[in-house]
């Protein structure tokens, strides 16, 4: 999948080609909506915590005798009855919210949202993005020059991906509203979703195609062949060899005395 290369100032520089395991997968709501799902749940901090009456400090004492005061009988002061007592089937921060996803599934899933912004024409690829100083006139620079690339990308959601580590690209893009920096390695659902376009580097693409192309790529029928031919001479290698019968003869008994005596 061949798509447009731009430098720092807007301008055609070249092309690159996409990987189509990664920027050319077919675009499915569920497993997106389950890799959003569990993004959501992870994040999910339980911070509510209520005390039973067995956690309420005192109340040990029964409050009066059980009968003969004219009052309605109670037992302590830490029952949830009381002002100050237990709470009944309150929250606890005990409860567990997590939960698990294939890693091919949402290799998957991140593969589905970075293919849905090339087609819909939302990715700019850049040859590379570095500055000297982290200055956030540089990056607003670099926004103003794609404004006639990615409509009105000055004032709408914007991700961009970086290769690693970079201070000077984070720190300059950090003052400007709508602008996000992620690494390429740590991508997620939720940011590709929320924010209209993405900007990324030749050198970031090659880091997201080694971290999430997991999906192998369909076999070509030579390549069917070749892996048919080394699986049966594995197969041969470590099958049991077929041991030949081998024909024993019994040894003969020796007679004894008793059974000599008798024959004579």
């Amino acid at each position: 999948m061949e798509t447009v290369v731009y430098n720092q100032e807007g301008k055609k520089v070249g092309t690159y080609d996409l990987p189509e395991r990664v920027f050319g997968v077919p675009h499915k709501d569920s497993v997106v909506h389950q890799a959003m799902r569990v993004q959501f749940c992870n994040a999910r901090q339980v911070i509510a915590h209520t005390k039973d009456r067995s956690e309420v400090s005192g109340g040990g004492k029964k409050p009066w005798r059980q009968k003969g005061t004219g009052r309605a009988r109670h037992g302590s002061i830490r029952s949830p009855l009381w002002t100050g007592g237990g709470v009944t089937f309150g929250p606890r921060n005990e409860r567990n919210f997590s939960l698990k996803i294939n890693k091919k599934q949402k290799q998957k899933a991140l593969a589905m949202m970075l293919s849905s912004k090339v087609k819909a024409g939302k990715i700019a690829v850049l040859d590379a993005l570095a500055f000297e100083k982290p200055k956030t006139k540089h990056m607003a620079d670099v926004f103003r020059a794609f404004m006639g690339i990615l409509p009105e990308v000055e004032t709408r959601k914007t991700l961009i991906i970086i290769p690693g580590a970079d201070m000077n690209v984070t720190l300059a893009a950090r003052n400007l509203p709508n602008v996000k920096v992620l690494r390429a390695d740590s991508l997620n659902v939720h940011d590709l979703l929320i924010y209209r376009y993405v900007m990324i580097p030749k050198e970031a693409i090659a880091v997201i195609e080694k971290t999430y192309g997991g999906m192998k790529k369909p076999a070509s029928a030579q390549e069917a062949q070749e892996i048919k031919r080394v699986a049966a001479q594995k197969a041969a290698r470590t099958a049991p060899a077929k041991k030949a019968k081998k024909q024993t003869q019994k040894p003969a008994v020796k007679k004894g005395k008793k059974q000599a005596k008798k024959k004579a």
